[in-house]
């Protein structure tokens, strides 16, 4: 285990939030006119969210969580980036939005909230910075009402088998606790913003992932794999229908999963 995995975690994001706001990527100023971050997939596995309290777990800036506000949920965001939940609580104050947002490491989400959601929601380039998904998992049931359900929309840990350029493997299917360091100039938003970050991250398998929340008492609707993405992060991304991208080296490869959980 690298001992200061946490440390070189949050100074990357706290340099990355700067360039993602100023980035095209994220288009802060068309989606502050009223525009959604949210993408096809949470959309239809969530649903209605219209009065409901909807917590979103490793939030970032806040732009998804915003979103659900504006589809008529109560929201409270939670990230452990101070960059990222400042520019969470200007954006609530300015769109006029009711918002909490809490500084938080999640793996004490429960404490540092205390409070409980009937939906919990995470998404997209969440679980690879977290070694222990037991532990996350019990969070997510301890923050969860009873009958509440649990929503996660992750890239597919096929893909992250690979390289960055896609040229070969590089990683296993499950790290089973081995991280790996890795070293980088820009960030996924903005390759030429002028940051270097160093990341820790780990890859977890689906049975990883659904083991981990069975573990936690919560119980199985749904798990979908998906041939698509939302996001043309990939080296030969190519748009195969509106919002819609495959790989062309990976063809009928799962690009994203999604996981819908109930708590009992």
């Amino acid at each position: 285990m690298i001992e200061n995995w946490r440390e070189l975690n949050r100074a990357s994001w706290e340099a990355r939030t700067p360039a993602h706001l100023a980035s095209r990527f994220y288009d802060v100023e068309r989606w502050k006119q009223g525009g959604c971050s949210l993408t096809p997939i949470e959309l239809a596995e969530v649903g209605d969210v219209a009065g409901k309290r909807l917590l979103h777990l490793q939030c970032h800036f806040g732009q998804d969580t915003l979103s659900w506000a504006r589809r008529g949920a109560t929201v409270v965001g939670l990230d452990f980036s101070s960059e990222a939940i400042a520019a969470a609580r200007r954006f609530a104050e300015e769109l006029r939005l009711p918002a909490r947002f809490v500084c938080a490491d999640v793996y004490s989400a429960a404490v540092a909230l205390g409070e409980t959601f009937d939906v919990v929601f995470t998404s997209y380039g969440v679980l690879g910075w977290l070694p222990n998904l037991q532990a996350w998992a019990k969070q997510v049931a301890a923050c969860l009402k009873p009958g509440g359900r649990f929503h996660l929309v992750e890239f597919h840990p096929l893909v992250g088998m690979y390289s960055s350029d896609l040229q070969g493997l590089a990683y296993p299917y499950d790290s089973k606790g081995e991280p790996s360091q890795s070293e980088e100039l820009g960030t996924y938003a903005d390759r030429d913003a002028p940051i270097h970050v160093i990341d820790v991250e780990w890859n977890h398998g689906l049975g990883t992932v659904v083991g981990a929340l069975l573990g936690a008492g919560l119980v199985l609707e749904s798990l979908r794999e998906h041939d698509w993405s939302p996001y043309a992060l990939w080296p030969g991304s190519v748009e195969v229908a509106p919002g819609r991208y495959q790989v062309a080296s990976l063809p009928g490869a799962p690009l994203v999963y999604s996981i819908v959980a109930r708590r009992p």
